[in-house]
């Protein structure tokens, strides 16, 4: 069976045989205790370090039409090209040809929130995307 990354929004049901859920999150989820956030299936690692910058949040939280997204989508995008952001990158892509697992955000929507970018810069580096 082929392996593959899925990208999820965090805190909905868990399909079957999903694997290990990545939080790629600046924070916890508000209001629950840290045990509970696998069986509550947010997360069962947290990896904040795929999350925009809280500034660069900000633009897509309270952005107030393409533009903003624009922008937010340069930053996001440069923030993940130097530093850590890359080096996880490569290794999740690389991972996805092997286990299947789920990466993601809590907004509701997937278009106004940057896992739809985490999805593109996956897929540039080979990723295999349930």
């Amino acid at each position: 069976a082929s392996m593959a990354v899925r990208i999820v929004r965090l805190g909905s049901p868990r399909l079957p045989g999903e694997g290990t859920r990545l939080g790629t999150v600046r924070r916890p989820p508000r209001g629950a205790r840290k045990e509970d956030f696998s069986t509550r299936d947010y997360y069962d690692a947290w990896l904040p370090t795929l999350a925009p910058q809280p500034e660069t949040v900000e633009l897509a939280l309270h952005g107030t039409g393409p533009r903003d997204w624009a922008t937010f989508v340069r930053r996001y995008r440069a923030e993940m090209a130097g530093g850590e952001g890359r080096h996880v990158l490569d290794a999740l892509a690389a991972l996805s040809h092997t286990a299947d697992f789920p990466v993601g955000c809590y907004c509701e929507d997937e278009s106004p929130c940057h896992r739809s970018i985490l999805r593109e810069l996956l897929a540039e580096r080979g990723a295999s995307i349930a």
